[in-house]
């Protein structure tokens, strides 16, 4: 195991997180294996047809029934699948990435605010956040779909930063996605690349939270 990622100079006051591959797992291959047996075929949906690039203009706010529609005139062979994004979205996301909900406990039994920024459309938002208890926790959550801005745009950003009433180089910011990591560098705030629990538990022992 690495070090862990040097703290930045100057206290944290909260630690913000994000959700997807953070906290839960999400591949919309774990959907999809279920639906298609031929692995050839399977790797073509993905990457052609509903792809994570595709469902990122659902988390950015796009209208659900205008994506499903407009991707079914593309690939009217494929009406069934593309309903079943819609549908069955739930069964993307197969459980919690391992040790995560734990370390946000502990963060939280010692009193440290707690934050999320997500990328994840509304009406799946809607229908997952029951299904999460660790959510609890969290004094505030910017939902990109919500708001209709996404990372690593620095308006969701600016946005989180003025509803957590916070300055950003006061939050540690932990994301899986390098592209949001460099956002929010770059706009100040403290981050953690996130891998794996042991990796952030190292770093947040190190910057004194745990």
């Amino acid at each position: 195991m690495s070090d862990p990622e040097p703290a930045c100079s100057g206290p944290i006051e909260a630690v913000v997180f994000d959700v997807g591959r953070v906290l839960v797992e999400w591949d919309l291959r774990h959907l999809y294996a279920k639906l298609i047996e031929d692995p050839a075929r399977l790797d073509w949906f993905c990457k052609t047809v509903v792809t994570e690039d595709w469902h990122f203009q659902h988390d950015a706010g796009r209208d659900l029934g205008e994506m499903v529609a407009e991707r079914k005139r593309e690939y009217p062979g494929e009406t069934a699948l593309i309903d079943a994004y819609a549908t069955r979205f739930a069964e993307t996301i197969p459980g919690p990435v391992a040790g995560t909900a734990e370390l946000v406990d502990r963060l939280a039994a010692r009193g440290v605010p707690l934050y999320a920024i997500t990328n994840f459309a509304s009406p799946f938002w809607a229908e997952f956040l029951p299904t999460l208890p660790v959510l609890a926790h969290f004094r505030d959550i910017v939902v990109s779909g919500d708001e209709k801005l996404a990372k690593p745009d620095a308006r969701i950003f600016d946005l989180a930063a003025r509803r957590f009433g916070r300055e950003p180089a006061t939050m540690l910011f932990v994301d899986d996605n390098a592209a949001n990591i460099a956002g929010a560098a770059a706009l100040g705030w403290q981050v953690h690349h996130f891998t794996d629990a042991p990796h952030l538990e190292l770093d947040l022992q190190a910057r004194g939270l745990l």
